[in-house]
């Protein structure tokens, strides 16, 4: 059992849990947070997983946890790891269950005085264009065939559908498109499941809202990202469906049998893993990256979408309806990049589970847009409360993987949450707090009530803190949209 007493205080921000700690760790585990979540922190299982995953065969550096950290399936989400290729391991469970759930941020040159008349029937927009809820079906229909091609091409087959611009799609992490994917490593169970699902929002924590640039802390990379105060942007949170959940639990079954086979010894059995040079390792790697390019797709076609809504709501009613892409990042999913190990370039597969990729100035991997500034860095807050804009730094490169947090982080498991909150209640409170709520139901948002989550102002001065990313702009909610 992790106690306050095992972690070693680096910083305010920074705090480790040495590889002495247990026998079987085979790198420390790092730790950005203050003490107060560190506190939060030991009332579930998060840091004991983060332990239970520094265990992994081919671990390079540490084992990395955000402040939004919090108990998963087997890793704790805001978890990071970096195997060594080639025969280091991939671990379903490093990556989670909803593949490349991620972030999409619109920007527009609407001002939130000129807009506060229509507000209403915006959310109604969204909420009428943006299908939502578990098992809903999406705004479009693909055959077998296209299915194929939206797993390969992510994004890139929105744009030659006219789903996209050229745009959004070079402001998207890889451009919208894993390479390596492969259809014929996806069960046809998982396609059954996300055939009918491309273009929707789903449930849970997903969400599109309409928020305010609040505050702006960088006036250069803002005015690069196109971000004023007093503007509207929207945020779009969703991910690859029941098709990456499916490809997950598919592949989370296949490899109990595959930690035997190569006689991998693990202390939780929800860490089960393969070696990335493996056959059962190659099929998981090529079948998530369907999974990845099915969520970029997904998040691009409920852009379209949105945008649609916007035209529908305000068209002739103020001067410029348009949105127009500032990023869109994931943060469930695991990529083969290179980075410094012990001063040598090294090729590594780096799973982050509710993180997020946080790549510093000069990184070929930007659009030439964002190279001088850093990646922009997408962090929701929990409903009702603000949500943020950094960009990743240099020290991000060299001290977590590139990476950093990716919202608030959980509090709450959603049946306390639902025990504690009245649905009908909370709405109540955020109409009356200035923000328009679209909910199918109410149970479900009582599920993501503000007071289940951190507080992402701390989570990001944690992060801020440490160095490894920098804050950018605030943003305040107007309007949400729940499944």
């Amino acid at each position: 059992m992790v106690t306050l007493q095992a972690l070693q205080r680096i910083s305010d921000f920074e705090w480790e849990i040495p590889k002495s700690f247990r026998d079987d760790m085979r790198v420390p585990v790092r730790l950005f947070a203050i003490r107060q979540m560190l506190e939060d922190a030991l009332r579930d299982k998060s840091l004991e997983q983060a332990v239970n995953a520094a265990t992994l065969p081919g671990l390079v550096g540490s084992v990395l946890v955000m402040p939004d950290m919090h108990q998963g399936y087997g890793f704790p989400i805001g978890g990071v790891a970096a195997t060594k290729l080639p025969d280091g391991v991939i671990s379903p469970g490093g990556i989670g269950y909803d593949i490349n759930c991620g972030v999409r941020l619109l920007a527009s040159m609407i001002d939130v005085d000129k807009a506060a008349p229509y507000l209403d029937g915006l959310a109604s927009a969204l909420n009428e264009f943006c299908p939502s809820g578990v098992g809903e079906k999406g705004a479009i229909r693909v055959t077998d065939a296209e299915l194929d091609a939206v797993c390969r091409d992510g994004a890139q087959w929105a744009l030659k559908k006219g789903y996209a611009t050229p745009a959004d799609v070079r402001r998207t992490e890889e451009g919208g498109r894993l390479e390596g994917a492969n259809p014929a490593a996806v069960s046809r169970r998982a396609r059954e499941r996300g055939r009918p699902q491309l273009g929707s929002l789903g449930a849970g924590n997903h969400f599109i809202e309409i928020d305010v640039v609040d505050q702006v802390f960088d006036p250069r990379a803002a005015q690069v990202m196109g971000l004023a105060e007093g503007r509207l942007v929207v945020q779009i949170h969703c991910g690859s469906r029941g098709f990456g959940h499916q490809i997950c639990s598919d592949y989370v079954e296949e490899f109990q049998a595959a930690v035997k086979r190569y006689n991998i010894k693990l202390p939780d059995r929800e860490l089960v893993c393969a070696p990335l040079n493996s056959p059962e390792g190659q099929n998981y790697l090529a079948a998530m990256r369907c999974a990845a390019n099915y969520a970029f797709a997904n998040r691009q076609i409920l852009a379209h979408s949105a945008r649609h809504a916007f035209e529908i709501a305000l068209a002739g009613k103020v001067d410029s309806f348009e949105l127009y892409q500032v990023y869109d990042i994931a943060h469930n999913m695991g990529k083969i990049e290179t980075h410094l190990i012990e001063g040598k370039p090294t090729k590594v597969c780096v799973h982050r589970k509710g993180a997020t990729r946080a790549f510093g100035p000069g990184s070929p991997e930007l659009p030439d847009e964002y190279r001088p500034i850093g990646q922009p860095v997408l962090v929701p807050g929990s409903m009702g409360t603000a949500s943020w804009v950094l960009v990743g730094t240099e020290r991000s490169m060299s001290q977590s993987f590139g990476s950093t947090c990716h919202g608030a982080g959980r509090m709450m498991s959603r049946h306390e949450a639902k025990r504690e909150v009245r649905g009908e209640k909370l709405r109540s409170e955020l109409e009356a707090g200035g923000i328009r709520v679209r909910a199918g139901s109410l149970a479900g948002l009582a599920e993501e009530a503000p007071q289940a989550y951190k507080n992402v102002d701390r989570v990001v001065e944690a992060v801020v803190g440490a160095d490894i990313a920098r804050k950018v702009a605030r943003l305040r909610p107007l309007a949400v949209v729940k499944g």
